[in-house]
């Protein structure tokens, strides 16, 4: 006789989102403040921020992007037409889950190679990514090929591309408030052409 397995316990809507938030909340909260010092400070101090991510990562990335825009930074998305070449005195801010994506890699090297310091946002502090950075934020999530629940229950690199996001947004806000800009003065640089 063969044994019935027990259905899976199918979450509604809501307990899959107070999970979701759950979930980043632990994370946000884990964050070694010292390291998020540290990526305001690379930030501010480059000439031009240069962002590079993957997938949902480069997503959440290109929202910092628009955001430090809004405060005045001049940041280049890699990959766009209008990026220019990086040089010196540029910042370029990567952001790998795994810390070991090829394109990353190579455009990490490229930069150092140009004089240029690497940032990196990872939940892999031991990757090959993070080993050419002397800049790295942890975000302590699951990488996406971990399948193993233990870190986060959610599918693939969600976790850390939620964190990501919200780690973008608080990163501004504290710039933004640093800045003693006013929310018009942030608005008057919004895009005019939507």
């Amino acid at each position: 006789m063969l044994l019935e397995s027990p259905l899976p316990v199918l979450l509604s809507w809501k307990d899959s989102s107070a999970l979701v938030v759950a979930e980043a909340a632990r994370v946000v909260e884990a964050v070694d403040p010292g390291e998020a010092e540290g990526l305001l400070s690379a930030t501010t101090a480059a000439s031009r921020v240069f962002i590079l991510g993957q997938g949902r990562s480069g997503i959440a990335l290109r929202a910092l992007a628009m955001r430090l825009m809004h405060l005045g930074l001049c940041v280049h998305a890699v990959g766009d037409a209008t990026a220019p070449a990086i040089a010196a005195g540029d910042r370029l801010l990567i952001a790998s889950g795994s810390g070991r994506t090829p394109s990353a890699l190579a455009a990490a090297r490229s930069a150092i190679a140009a004089g240029v310091e690497v940032a990196v946002i990872t939940a892999a502090p031991h990757s090959p990514l993070a080993s050419l950075a002397p800049t790295v934020l942890v975000v302590p999530a699951a990488e996406k090929r971990d399948r193993s629940a233990q870190s986060s229950s959610q599918y693939a690199g969600s976790l850390f591309e939620q964190v990501l996001w919200l780690l973008g947004d608080g990163l501004f806000h504290a710039l933004w408030q640093r800045s003693g800009l006013t929310a018009d003065e942030l608005w008057a640089r919004h895009s005019n052409l939507e």
